[in-house]
């Protein structure tokens, strides 16, 4: 189904990984969000911005760290440690660093084609996670 690149992507750069990796994690909580019985575009835009940020990214990484083997922390690592130049308003450096290492993962992972994997790790991460009320996402990893 879909177009692999043909590089290996050990050989890719960290930027390129989690340039892959923000789309990936950006459409498993796009379906996550409608799994959970979320139907209107404003509340799926407004649950789904408070995942993607920088900061929750950040804590997600530091919550895989005892469930990730060695060579996907030193694929977090190496995302972590690339130097992009810019950095968004709306979070701090080390968030902005460890959410790229948290990108670059997803997408490492993603051009391996170990869908697999990416599933366990969200699945992992979203399990915490309830629908209740009027749709509003709890989760106990806030």
């Amino acid at each position: 189904m879909w177009r692999y690149p043909g590089q290996d992507p050990r050989q890719l750069s960290p930027a390129v990984l989690a340039y892959v990796g923000d789309a990936v994690y950006e459409l498993y909580v796009r379906i996550y969000l409608i799994d959970k019985g979320l139907s209107k575009a404003k509340r799926l835009h407004e649950e789904a911005s408070g995942l993607v940020r920088a900061a929750k990214q950040a804590d997600f990484l530091h919550r895989l760290e005892s469930v990730l083997s060695e060579e996907e922390k030193d694929v977090a690592r190496r995302g972590r440690n690339s130097k992009t130049g810019h950095y968004p308003k709306s979070s701090g450096v080390v968030e902005y660093r460890l959410s790229t290492g948290f990108e670059a993962l997803l997408g490492y992972l993603f051009l391996l084609r170990r869908e697999d994997r990416i599933g366990q790790l969200l699945e992992y991460l979203f399990g915490a996670f309830d629908t209740i009320g009027d749709g509003e996402i709890k989760t106990s990893l806030d």
